[in-house]
């Protein structure tokens, strides 16, 4: 049995915060050089808000930064990808809305970490 939590990833960790049928709210905090898979998804939009540090936020190809208080809007079938170029944590809430909130529902274009 692994004894590591689900929401630990080689990138930092993620909590989920609340959920309903229609949406799920989580904190992730990257650590400084991680980052997620370059991903899309079909059946929910996000949005990140970052609170803390800066997210490298790349959207279809195009690379924008984004500090505390600013917003980054995923909408479905977006490809994207966040990492923390910085030296401290990186932490945003992410609100997904949609009609399913699955990790099947991850297209994976490539990822650091050998995940598929």
């Amino acid at each position: 049995m692994n004894d590591i939590p689900e929401n630990i990833r080689p990138w930092g960790r993620y909590d989920i915060l609340d959920e309903g049928p229609t949406f799920k709210a989580k904190r992730i905090s990257v650590n400084p050089g991680g980052r997620l898979s370059y991903q899309r998804h079909q059946r929910r939009n996000e949005v990140w808000v970052v609170v803390a540090g800066r997210a490298t936020v790349t959207l279809n190809d195009e690379v924008v930064v984004f500090g505390p208080g600013e917003t980054a809007l995923v909408p479905i079938g977006t490809k994207h990808r966040v990492q923390n170029a910085g030296s401290e944590q990186l932490v945003f809430i992410e609100v997904q809305t949609g009609d399913y909130f699955g990790e099947d529902d991850i297209e994976r274009f490539s990822d650091d970490y050998g995940r598929t």
